[in-house]
């Protein structure tokens, strides 16, 4: 790639951010895109620009070798923001002349008992994963029409700094303030989180690869499953909290809805906690040579700590 300019769309939000960070330890020249323009990096071009408008994300992303979508509009505006950004970003993407990285999850498999890999059939059970389906191939066509080299990278429930998932402050926040920390899904199941570091990881380098490794999906590399009583008991061996665990499931999800808006959004995707959710990212980690951060590194640093030290918990 002649330019060395990364422009990343939703550069403020837990993916973005963190992949921000990623391509400055890289060394390369970034410019930061979101809403309000601000937020980021020492040394990073900060700048303005709504994902949805075609127009600005053309003017943003001018002079870019690659462009990251790293957009995650709020749940219940993602049937109109969502599809939009990405034509947006495409847009952008192709006046520029650079290839376009799409920061993406797994909810169009729906419901599977297996590992999921790339291979693994598209086959959503819920709105919101028939609509992830819909803006992966919107991506993926672009690159087989020979508008623009693109790729996509799909990870499993995101936790880490900044992250606000169904792992984010209601877990990792509620135990480090030593109030119950609710766990949504089943306790011992497989299951796989990806740290966003590792999600940034694999964008960036998805960023940097020969034109042969795009015009794909990537699943990001994870440590052996897990489940979630493990993961827990390491977020609390960190804090030290003994504050009781609450376990909500799909039913109670949607009456804690009520008052908790991450809960009555995603909801209808309580299911892949309620089975086997385990992200196999092998063939990503055996091509590009990726080792995934340890869960007890995860959570430590998710917690803002080192990796030998406990967060003094409030009494």
């Amino acid at each position: 790639m002649e330019s060395d300019l990364h422009v990343v769309v939703g550069a403020t939000g837990g993916t973005g951010a963190a992949l921000v960070r990623e391509l400055v330890r890289r060394g390369h020249r970034v410019r930061a895109v979101s809403r309000g323009g601000g937020g980021t990096e020492d040394g990073v071009e900060a700048v303005a620009g709504d994902a949805t408008d075609a127009g600005r994300m053309r003017e943003v992303c001018a002079g870019a070798a690659a462009v990251y979508n790293a957009v995650n509009p709020p749940f219940d505006r993602w049937r109109e923001a969502f599809p939009a950004a990405v034509r947006g970003t495409l847009a952008g993407a192709a006046a520029a002349g650079a290839r376009l990285v799409f920061a993406d999850d797994t909810w169009m498999y729906g419901r599977v008992d297996a590992p999921m890999t790339e291979a693994t059939p598209v086959r959503p059970v819920s709105a919101k994963g028939v609509l992830r389906a819909w803006l992966a191939e919107m991506v993926l066509a672009a690159h087989a029409r020979g508008d623009r080299p693109t790729v996509v990278a799909r990870a499993g429930e995101l936790y880490g700094p900044g992250v606000d998932s169904v792992l984010g402050p209601a877990l990792f926040g509620a135990a480090a303030a030593g109030r119950p920390p609710r766990w949504i899904g089943a306790l011992d199941r497989p299951l796989t989180p990806s740290f966003v570091g590792d999600f940034a990881r694999v964008l960036a380098t998805l960023g940097e690869a020969s034109t042969d490794d795009l015009g794909r999906v990537w699943h990001v590399p994870h440590p052996a499953p897990t489940t979630g009583r493990e993961f827990v008991a390491e977020i609390r061996r960190r804090t030290g909290s003994r504050a009781p665990l609450v376990r909500v499931g799909s039913r109670a999800a949607r009456a804690l809805g009520l008052v908790w808006p991450l809960a009555r959004e995603g909801a209808e995707l309580v299911h892949q906690f309620e089975m086997p959710f385990v992200v196999d990212g092998s063939a990503f980690a055996a091509r590009f040579g990726f080792t995934p951060t340890p869960y007890a590194e995860g959570v430590a640093r998710t917690l803002g700590l080192a990796a030998d030290r406990p967060v003094a918990v409030p009494a």
